[in-house]
This record gives structure tokens, C-alpha cells and sequence, in this order.
């Protein structure tokens, strides 16, 4: 363990483990659910892959994580009992931010694939379609290489896919980012949006009306905002 602080404090010692740059955004992936390398990257796609290397590697000989060989051959990073008793300390986090980080601020640093990663790990396609639903997620404003977004909603598993999956599109949301950002962490409501023009679906009504009630918002949304 890094020397940081130089004190004796509980307080220092743990902030040695855990406020180290981008530790706190990997052990929220972990909390999420995110067990191979690539899937904590989808969730820190801004971090670089060594960075995330050295932050797990720091994580598992402070006791947070460990890993696990699978079959594949590929490693699997698992949260250890320590690791989980840091869940009510990153959801305090999440929720002081939610409610005290004013919306202007919080809207200043887009990212479409973090955004598309965090629908995909909330959309709940239940009950599921009897048949592959794909739905197009297109923001017009963005560059080429991170404009277009596909949801594939399978009888039994979603994907996420940033190149064309080769299917008929089914329903397409083309949005303004900033727009769909602010749906998603409950700082403005999809109605609103969408009577604004600034997201519009194109769908038949029935896949529309399944489309609102699959798209789940941050776990954060909740939270009363106490500040504009």
C-alpha cells in the first residue's frame, strides 16, 4: 500500500486504498456487476487499459478484490467481503452528487459510450419480446464513430453494439446527447424531452409504449436534487 497521507487515521488509511484516481469509478463497475477486464472498461472508457491494470492490481493486494481464472482462460475480477462493504460508501457518493452537483455541471462531461453502457446494464426488456427487437439509438450531433448505437433485445440476453448488427432496426430514438443524458440521471422526464424535439422515437405504438417502460433510469434518478 502507497504512503499518501503519512498519518494513522482510519480515514487516511482507507483513503490510500480508495481515493486514488479512478479507483472509485472501477469499484462502482465492480459493484455493478462487471467481472472481466473489458466490461469494467466499458464503464471507464476514458481510463487507459494500463491504468485499469495497475488500479486492479492495487485493489486486489489492498484485500477489495480477487481474482479468478475461468475456463476460457480469460481472468475474472470478484469483489471480496471487504470490496462489498464499500457499496453503501460508493452509493453515498452517487447520491450526495445527485443531489448537491448542480445539473450544469454534472451535463459538462457527455460521453455517449458511457451513457449507452449504463442503459444496456439498466434496460430491462421484461417481459421479452417473442422475437429480436433492435432498437437504433442515433445522436446526430456526435461524430461518426460514436453516432450510432444498437440495442439488440434477444429472448434471452440484450447487446450492446456500437457497429451495425445487420438487422432491420425496429425502433429508432434519435436524440440530442445532452438530452438523453438528462433522462437518464432523472434531471428532466422523457415526455418533456421528446415534446421539445429534443428526442424523438420512431416506432409502432406498441413498441414505443414497451420501449418507455424498458428504458430504467440511473439508480440515482430518485434522489431529490437540492440544487438546480
Amino acid at each position: 500500500m502507497t504512503n499518501l497521507y503519512g498519518q494513522f487515521c482510519p480515514i487516511s488509511m482507507a483513503s490510500e486504498v480508495f481515493c486514488t484516481r479512478w479507483t472509485p469509478l472501477v469499484v462502482r463497475e465492480l459493484l455493478c456487476g462487471s467481472t472481466r477486464f473489458n466490461d469494467i472498461r466499458k464503464g471507464v472508457p476514458k481510463m487507459s487499459p494500463s491504468l485499469l491494470s495497475k488500479r486492479l492490481k492495487e485493489l486486489e493486494l489492498a484485500g477489495v478484490i480477487r481474482t479468478v481464472q475461468t475456463d476460457r482462460g480469460s481472468p475474472e475480477y470478484h469483489l471480496t467481503p471487504a470490496g462489498e462493504e464499500l457499496r453503501p460508501i460508493v452509493m453515498g457518493i452517487g447520491n450526495w452528487g445527485q443531489r448537491w452537483v448542480e445539473s450544469r455541471l454534472s451535463l459538462r462531461n457527455l460521453d455517449p459510450s458511457l451513457l449507452m453502457w449504463d442503459i444496456r446494464r439498466n434496460f430491462d426488456p421484461y417481459p421479452r419480446p417473442d422475437r429480436r427487437c433492435t432498437i437504433q439509438f442515433l445522436y446526430p450531433e456526435i461524430g461518426e464513430n460514436l453516432r450510432d448505437w444498437w440495442l439488440v433485445v434477444g429472448t434471452d440476453d440484450t447487446d450492446l453494439c456500437k457497429f451495425d448488427p445487420g438487422y432491420e432496426v425496429d425502433i429508432l430514438v434519435t436524440a440530442d446527447l445532452r438530452a438523453m443524458t438528462s433522462v437518464w440521471m432523472g434531471l428532466s422526464k422523457l415526455p418533456d424531452e421528446i415534446d421539445a424535439g429534443h428526442i424523438q422515437i420512431d416506432a409502432m405504438p406498441e413498441l414505443e409504449s414497451r420501449l418507455k417502460a424498458w428504458l430504467k433510469l440511473s439508480v440515482f434518478a430518485p434522489q431529490h436534487r437540492m440544487v438546480d
